[in-house]
């Protein structure tokens, strides 16, 4: 009885481990009714083993699904027969292919003007598609009925026949679903997340239509703000009588901060100058999207710069915002010059703003002796500004902004003692990204100012260049009554972390102090490199005159360093 016991089991282990090494791919060979109808089967890249017979008939099917959406409806799979254990063969019956469907429509479904993306040849009442584009045309034309909060609306074809050899012809079907608007709206995952971003920056309120293409863009554009990011795309619960929309969104840490500060002896009074740059930004840390920001330049001799900045978006949850600023220039010791305002944005669309407020500059001079020959005196100016931005995002960590235009007006009175002048001062930005693709891009931007006036002073002029004007000069060194500054950048980006790219910067300046007019270049090359502690850019660039030689001297070295905490 124990031998016998012995030998069953040695039996079972004998034919297990038999069945694993003996065990056979499945092959599978096609046939068809013809040879031309075999060819197109060939033509078909398809699956030919198979490790177990289920995955060989499920490709079977594949097949037949594949002749069906290249135009012949009309093949079937009449049978699978088995040559052997290993040796499968599909049998098919192919049927006419058809190149053309001719589609009938109702003018209460869709217009002509919707149709002509899709067909070239349309009329009153009919479209004709080569039927490869069938599937994709049907798909877009389902979403456009959805975008009318018919959310659940759907697209389909009935009565399809032959109309010859190799036409089709259909009628087109739309089932229009319920029209749904929003009811409701949840903030997932950052529950003190201000909602007023929603509705005016991202542009999704209570009671509009409700549109899934709308929704999954717009949620993209909270990703531009900094301060959030989205988890992943917002989910919609439809219930009998009301539609939620969920939002899934996570805090993000957006303040950045970079600095050196030194001191150095002063060698008039043996005090000690300060010198260095400070640049500090908190974003958000209220949860009401705020924004503070404090900027601070000196080189100890020449100039000092000064900046404090706080904005406040959608005040009491409206599409009304505040912006205040204070600025302060100091040119070695010629003059002091500083300036102020307060304004509120109004809030047009999601991309859109307008603006109109109050700002004031105040400049003394410094010098004790006259500075008549400088042009450079006691002012006080009033001005009332109104203007107008348009910005528009996307989605790249570098570069986060696709597109800008902004236009800045002043107007009031400089008073100078007892004598009053009218002003105009006018500011335009534009800015724009050509993405030539994921990795080549080309940077367009310029910058414009103008001083309008029947007299300047030097202490009024605008003073640009440096790294955020025109590259290869120092910076604020050159003073002018009008500028207009264009730089341009050829990019390619590496990754998501890194990307270099060129520099020619072009500007053109009038002085009419001094009564100058003159061009300016500047050439050379720079890295901007994402860390987990910010951004760093270096670049290098040679400024000129347009009638100055090349000089390397005249070689800048522009370092911008962003920490994020």
């Amino acid at each position: 009885m124990k031998q016998i016991f012995c030998i069953f089991i040695y039996l079972n282990i004998y034919t297990a481990f038999f069945s694993v090494f003996t065990a056979q791919t499945l092959r599978l060979t096609t046939k068809s009714n013809d040879s031309t109808s075999q060819h197109l089967i060939d033509s078909i890249n398809h699956v030919k083993k198979f490790k177990d017979f289920k995955s060989l008939q499920n490709e079977t099917r594949h097949i037949l699904q594949i002749l069906q959406k290249i135009g012949c409806l009309e093949s079937e799979l009449e049978s699978v027969e088995k040559h052997n254990d290993s040796v499968y063969t599909a049998n098919y019956h192919v049927g006419p292919k058809y190149t053309h469907i001719k589609i009938f429509y109702s003018n209460e479904d869709f217009i002509k003007k919707e149709l002509l993306r899709y067909s070239n040849e349309i009329s009153e009442s009919y479209f004709i598609l080569p039927f490869k584009n069938l599937e994709y045309t049907l798909n877009n034309l389902n979403i456009e009925k959805t975008k009318n909060g018919n959310t659940f609306a759907r697209v389909n074809l009935k009565n399809i026949k032959p109309f010859d050899s190799k036409t089709l012809t259909a009628n087109i079907n739309v089932s229009n679903g319920s029209k749904r608007t929003i009811d409701q709206i949840l903030i997932k995952g950052y529950n003190q997340f201000p909602e007023s971003f929603i509705k005016y920056h991202a542009g999704i309120k209570k009671g509009m239509t409700l549109d899934n293409s709308v929704l999954i863009r717009q949620n993209n554009e909270l990703n531009s703000l900094g301060f959030v990011s989205t988890t992943k795309p917002p989910e919609i619960l439809f219930k009998e009588d009301s539609t939620t929309v969920y939002f899934y969104l996570k805090k993000l840490k957006n303040n950045n901060f970079d600095g050196i500060l030194g001191f150095s002896s002063g060698e008039e009074n043996q005090g000690l100058t300060l010198n260095g740059y400070i640049n500090l930004e908190l974003n958000n840390n209220l949860n009401y999207g705020e924004q503070f920001s404090l900027n601070y330049k000196s080189d100890g001799n020449e100039q000092q710069n000064f900046r404090v900045r706080l904005s406040v978006p959608y005040l009491f949850k409206t599409s009304l915002g505040i912006e205040t600023e204070l600025k302060i220039f100091k040119r070695d010791s010629t003059f002091l010059t500083s300036n102020q305002f307060a304004k509120i944005n109004y809030q047009i669309n999601t991309k859109s703003k307008a603006h109109i407020g109050y700002k004031s500059y105040q400049s003394n001079n410094l010098r004790k002796e006259s500075s008549a020959n400088l042009l450079i005196e006691d002012y006080k100016s009033k001005f009332l500004l109104t203007g107008y931005s348009f910005t528009k995002s996307q989605n790249n960590i570098l570069f986060p902004i696709k597109s800008m235009f902004q236009v800045n007006f002043e107007i009031g009175t400089k008073k100078i003692s007892s004598t009053r002048e009218t002003q105009l001062r006018a500011e335009t930005l534009f800015y724009y990204i050509f993405n030539l693709n994921l990795k080549n891009s080309i940077l367009l931007k310029n910058n414009s100012q103008l001083l309008s006036s029947n007299t300047y002073l030097t202490n009024e002029l605008y003073q640009f260049g440096g790294i955020n004007s025109i590259r290869g000069f120092n910076e604020n060194s050159i003073d002018a009554s009008l500028y207009s500054v264009l730089n341009t950048e050829y990019r390619y980006q590496f990754n998501n972390s890194i990307y270099v790219h060129s520099i020619i910067d072009i500007a053109y300046f009038e002085n009419q102090n001094i009564a100058l007019k003159e061009k300016l270049y500047s050439f050379g090359f720079g890295i901007g490199l994402q860390t987990t502690s910010g951004i760093i850019k270096f670049g290098i660039a040679n400024g000129n005159a347009e009638n100055q030689d090349f000089n390397f001297s005249n070689t800048k070295i522009h370092v911008s360093i962003t920490s994020k905490f």
